[in-house]
C-alpha cells in the first residue's frame, strides 16, 4: 500500500539524483503533490521541462539556510524529504562554516517549518559517515540526525525520523560515474588497497525511503541491510587489466564505512531487511515483537568490512545502466 494517495509532498534538494529518482517513483503511483525545494534555478528548469509541465509537480527556489522561505514551502504539506546537504568531503572541510550552514542549520529549519505547518512525517536523508565521524560532512550529518530524533519533538503532532545509507550507484558525486568517466585511460587512482563501500541503487534507496515512511512511528534511525565491495574489485569490475595507482587516503577519509557503531548496539534492533537505532529501547518492545525484530547483541556494529559482498552479476547490470546515461 502506498503511504503517498493524496498527499502533498515536498522534497528538499529535489533536482538531485535522489530527488529526481522520487518523482520517478511517486509518478507511477496516486499522490496529491509534489513541491520541489532546491536553490538552483537551472537545474529546476531542466526539470520541469523534463516532467512536460505537470501541473501536479510545484517548483519553490529557496535554500534550506533561508529559515522564512523553508517556513513559506512547507505550507500546506503532508510528509517531507530532507534531501538537501553539502555532502563531498573534501568541499566540506575547506568550506566548514557552509556545511554547517546547510547540514546543521538548515536542518533545524526543516523542523521548524514542519512543526509549525503541522507536517505529518517528514524523513530526512542521512550517511554512512554520520556514524563514528571523522570529517566535518559526517560530523553535520550526525548532529543533523539527532535533531531530527531529539525527544525534543517526540510528543508533537509532526513525526521525524532518519534514513541512513551508503553510497548511491550513479548519484552525483560518486565514485562509480568518476571511475567510468576515466575508463579509457585505465589508470584509476585508488586512496588504499582495502578499502571498502557499502552500495545500492538509486532505485532501492527509493523504495527503502517509501517502506520507512509506512513503518516509521517517530524518532527511528533507519539503516538497510547492504553488500559491500572492495574498491580495487570494483574498478576490476569496470576494467579487467586495469592499472591501479595508490594515492593515499584523503582528508576525513575512512578504509571502511560504518553506519551502527559500538554504542549504538544498545539501541539497535534487527529486522528481516534492516536495522533500527531506536529512541528508547523500552518503548519500542511491542514494535520489536509485531514486527518479528530482535535486539542485536551487545557491542555489535555495522561496517562496510563485516556485511555481505554485493554480487557482481549485479553490479554489472548497475554499471551498463549508468553508462548508457554518461
Amino acid at each position: 500500500m502506498s503511504s503517498f494517495k493524496n498527499k502533498k509532498i515536498l522534497i528538499t534538494g529535489g533536482t538531485g539524483s535522489f530527488g529526481k529518482q522520487m518523482i520517478s517513483y511517486l509518478i507511477k503511483r496516486k499522490f496529491g503533490e509534489i513541491i520541489i525545494f532546491s536553490r538552483d534555478e537551472m537545474k529546476q528548469w531542466l526539470l520541469k521541462e523534463s516532467l512536460h509541465n505537470r501541473k501536479d509537480i510545484k517548483f519553490i527556489i529557496g535554500d534550506v539556510r533561508d529559515e522564512s522561505r523553508v517556513l513559506h514551502a512547507f505550507k500546506g504539506v503532508d510528509y517531507a524529504i530532507h534531501a538537501a546537504a553539502t555532502k563531498i568531503v573534501p568541499t566540506s572541510e575547506k568550506n566548514p562554516e557552509e556545511c554547517i550552514k546547510t547540514n546543521i542549520l538548515g536542518a533545524l529549519n526543516v523542523i521548524k517549518a514542519s512543526v509549525e505547518n503541522r507536517v505529518k512525517k517528514v524523513i530526512a536523508l542521512s550517511t554512512d559517515k554520520a556514524s563514528s565521524p571523522i570529517n566535518l560532512y559526517g560530523a553535520t550529518k550526525l548532529c543533523s540526525d539527532k535533531l531530527f530524533i531529539s525527544k525534543y519533538y517526540e510528543d508533537l503532532y509532526t513525526k521525524f525520523s532518519v534514513v541512513r545509507y551508503g553510497n548511491v550507484l550513479g548519484s552525483r558525486g560518486s565514485i562509480l560515474p568518476f571511475f567510468l568517466s576515466i575508463k579509457k585511460k585505465n589508470l584509476f587512482p585508488l586512496t588504499h588497497p582495502e578499502m571498502t563501500r557499502f552500495f545500492l541503487s538509486l532505485d532501492e534507496a527509493v523504495n527503502f525511503v517509501s517502506f520507512c515512511f509506512n513503518e516509521m512511528t517517530g524518532g527511528e534511525i533507519f539503516i538497510k541491510k547492504l553488500p559491500s565491495i572492495l574498491i580495487k574489485d570494483l574498478i576490476k569490475l569496470i576494467s579487467p587489466n586495469a592499472k591501479i595507482k595508490i594515492i593515499g587516503l584523503r582528508e576525513g577519509e575512512k578504509i571502511h564505512e560504518q553506519m551502527i557503531g559500538v554504542d549504538d548496539s544498545l539501541y539497535t534492533a534487527e529486522f528481516k531487511n534492516h536495522y533500527e537505532i531506536l529512541p528508547d529501547m523500552k518503548l519500542k518492545l511491542k514494535k520489536i515483537k509485531y514486527f518479528k525484530g530482535k535486539k542485536v547483541k551487545q557491542n555489535f556494529f555495522y561496517s562496510s568490512n563485516n556485511t555481505n559482498k554485493i554480487k557482481t552479476s549485479y553490479l554489472s547490470k548497475e554499471i551498463l545502466k549508468i553508462e548508457k546515461n554518461l
